[in-house]
């Protein structure tokens, strides 16, 4: 089977996107995994799947599978590369865009020079719904990893996260603590794994480590959950730009109950097809 896909990233956070719009998506895990090895097959850090959608109040419906090939519920820098493609493709024309989720609805609005703003959505804050196993809502939660105790804020953000805060995360052990946290015990689903430093009452710098891919150049919703953290025990204002490896993103968000708004750019790299 011949996979035609565009190769697209947002601030480096990189994607390869199919059209499935008109025909059904089949390939397996095992084979996106394949396609996502960056020596033998096309590279990526996640897979974007257009579908038509299920909701009739969304125009598709938007399927993210990570290198692993797992599917997973969401990705923030993927959504505007999304909207951005079936844009481009002529697949859509309209404004703003409603995407389909595993988790519900977002909206998703074109900006100038291929920037996009996305409504993430409310965060989730309830252990439950994270999913955290955790018998009731605290502000922050402690898990053991080699005999040291580490607090985190847990959120979901239409996908799991635990933010960690740092003095400066260019010395943070991402690498190391960030996959002994993602598979830990507490987190049923996994999770993702962020660590934050607060540079000012507008700014974050932030590393996240993906569940299913690892430390990547930029996450949407990484930088989303780390927002959400810093806001709830006010170290930042209601606007903040999130600094990443990749780039930066500009967050919103007013407090607990209010929408996530998250603004930044796209980069189409180029199209291509493969083999599968």
């Amino acid at each position: 089977m011949r996979l035609e896909f565009a190769k697209m990233h947002g601030l480096g956070n990189d994607f390869v996107v199919v059209d499935a719009s008109r025909r059904p998506f089949a390939l397996s895990a095992a084979q996106i995994s394949r396609l996502a090895d960056r020596r033998t097959g096309v590279g990526f850090d996640q897979l974007l799947v257009v579908e038509p959608a299920r909701d009739p109040g969304a125009h598709f419906r938007y399927r993210v599978f990570n290198a692993d090939g797992g599917e997973v519920e969401h990705c923030g820098n993927g959504a505007r590369c999304f909207a951005r493609f079936v844009q481009e493709r002529g697949i859509a024309a309209h404004q703003p865009l409603v995407l389909e989720t595993v988790n519900g609805l977002i909206t998703v609005e074109a900006m100038d020079d291929h920037h996009y703003r996305v409504d993430m959505g409310v965060p989730e804050l309830e252990p439950q719904r994270i999913p955290l196993l955790a018998p009731r809502r605290e502000a922050a939660y402690s898990l053991t990893v080699d005999a040291q105790t580490y607090r985190f804020t847990a959120v979901s953000v239409g996908n799991p996260h635990a933010v960690l805060q740092v003095d400066d995360v260019d010395q943070a052990p991402v690498t190391s603590l960030g996959p002994k946290i993602e598979t830990h015990s507490l987190f049923p689903q996994r999770i993702n794994v962020g660590f934050m430093q607060v540079v000012a009452r507008d700014a974050l710098r932030v590393r996240v480590w993906e569940r299913g891919v690892g430390e990547t150049r930029a996450c949407g919703t990484g930088a989303c959950a780390a927002m959400v953290a810093a806001r709830l025990q006010n170290l930042v204002d209601a606007r903040a730009e999130v600094r990443l490896a990749g780039g930066v993103l500009r967050i919103d968000w007013r407090g607990e109950g209010e929408r996530l708004i998250m603004s930044g750019p796209t980069a189409r790299v180029f199209d291509g097809s493969i083999e599968v």
